[in-house]
């Protein structure tokens, strides 16, 4: 009897009918991957409780605090634009390993800092680990996860981004309950120290990407991977990725800026600048700076807004594949709209102070439960196999960067008219819904070697 050969699509999608198979790997790698994120969110997130010290010490101005908060974000431009090269060169979880040596480097650093310029050079050797695991954390989480669980999977990143936000702000508050006195800021800065170490040894545990393997002609160590991993058929999964990628190398080759990747780099570059024009991370560094402005003392406050953001992270990671990513971005855009808006109104009119804290903890609920818990799984599904890591870098770089021209520009125009930002913001997360409603496809429950078929259409 003769038999019929699957096409490359046809055996995905007996792949994604299949049951899922958790295995013990799966969840290891995945958990250690994802520590990159927290490490990503505890060093960005830090610099919140030390800028009051910091402007006194190293007698900074509004525009020079803004330099010394954004100094690590010109550093993780610089890392997310290398390590697309680093990580096709030498793997995914290899330069991992560079990272969290970076991490560790950068803590100790500000912890020692004996004036102002050694205090940014150690933040941007942060920034340059932060950069590089939001390009590889995500990816290579991506390349092992099954479609039916993907969005899950590389949302425990984001999880771990908030859940290490939430623990600087805890670490911050606990610090100054110590009476430090004026080395109250460098302890502060020291403590990702410890989570650094333990990232760094425990990537030494977890296999290679598959699919960086298979790029690299190791198909026997690839196929061992798969099968560690969960996949129902290992060879059949080699031979659909092998396939794949030779597909798409016969197209276009590994050129990530062709016109068949048009759409895959409009889709990363918006939702990059999208996440930064929400002004997230210009609240969440300047927090204490926010609530003082209006008599606020931040301290717990800032806790209860890192506990916000892992709660709505967690709901959306819950939810992610089943509702869909465009379902989630247009909920939060609408939230983030109006949350915003009414901050803008209490800065513009010093009236209902009051109600400042409830606002920020509903606008943080919104972008978790929305940018916050799409950004990353988004943008490591659209770009085919074959340049893939080049197109999480360039995602990436986009969010660095804007995140850093956002972070400096804040307390500038902040001091200028209070209003100004939020006013800016919001009209951004108008625009966004507009964008999203239109544009993004949908990804949900799609393999990643369906994803090039799919944006095509």
């Amino acid at each position: 009897m003769q038999t019929v050969s699957q096409t490359p699509l046809e055996s995905e999608t007996d792949q994604l009918a299949a049951p899922v198979k958790i295995t013990a790997v799966l969840v290891m790698s995945t958990l250690v991957a994802a520590l990159g994120g927290l490490l990503f969110g505890f060093d960005t997130a830090v610099i919140a409780g030390t800028t009051h010290a910091l402007t006194q010490v190293f007698h900074l101005s509004p525009a020079t605090l803004g330099v010394t908060v954004s100094c690590a974000l010109w550093g993780t431009i610089i890392g997310a634009g290398l390590a697309g090269y680093v990580g096709e060169r030498f793997g995914r979880r290899d330069s991992l390993r560079v990272m969290a040596v970076l991490y560790l480097l950068s803590a100790i650093g500000c912890a020692l800092a004996w004036n102002w310029h050694a205090f940014l050079a150690s933040r941007i050797i942060g920034g340059l680990g932060i950069g590089g695991s939001s390009v590889l954390g995500p990816m290579y989480i991506a390349e092992i996860a099954p479609a039916k669980l993907r969005g899950r999977l590389v949302g425990l990143f984001q999880v771990n981004i908030v859940v290490g936000i939430l623990m600087a702000y805890l670490s911050n508050y606990l610090v100054s309950l110590q009476n430090l006195g004026a080395s109250e800021w460098r302890w502060q800065l020291v403590v990702p120290a410890l989570p650094s170490v333990i990232f760094l040894l425990l990537l030494f545990v977890i296999p290679r990407s598959p699919r960086w393997l298979i790029k690299k002609n190791r198909f026997h160590e690839a196929k061992d991977a798969l099968a560690m991993t969960g996949e129902n058929d290992p060879d059949l999964e080699l031979a659909c990725i092998t396939k794949s990628i030779g597909a798409e190398s016969c197209l276009s080759g590994e050129r990530l800026f062709s016109y068949e990747h048009r759409l895959p780099i409009f889709l990363a570059i918006t939702i990059a600048i999208f996440s930064q024009l929400s002004g997230i991370n210009a609240v969440l560094y300047y927090l204490n700076d926010i609530f003082q402005s209006v008599g606020i003392s931040g301290g717990i406050q800032t806790v209860a807004i890192g506990a916000t953001n892992l709660v709505f992270t967690a709901l959306a990671l819950l939810v992610i594949d089943k509702l869909g990513r465009r379902l989630l971005l247009l909920t939060g855009s609408i939230g983030m709209t109006a949350t915003l808006s009414g901050v803008a109104v209490i800065f513009y009119t010093h009236a209902h102070r009051e109600l400042l804290v409830w606002l920020l903890i509903t606008y943080c609920a919104s972008f978790s439960f929305s940018l916050g818990a799409v950004i990353w799984v988004y943008i490591s599904e659209v770009f085919p196999n074959a340049v893939r890591a080049k197109g999480q870098a360039l995602g990436s770089l986009t969010h660095w960067a804007m995140n850093a021209i956002v972070s400096a520009a804040f307390p500038v125009l902040a001091a200028r008219a209070g209003s100004a930002p939020f006013t800016f913001f919001a009209a951004m997360m108008m625009v966004q819904f507009f964008v999203v409603l239109f544009i993004y496809p949908e990804t949900k429950r799609v393999s990643l070697e369906e994803m090039r078929l799919k944006i095509a259409k």
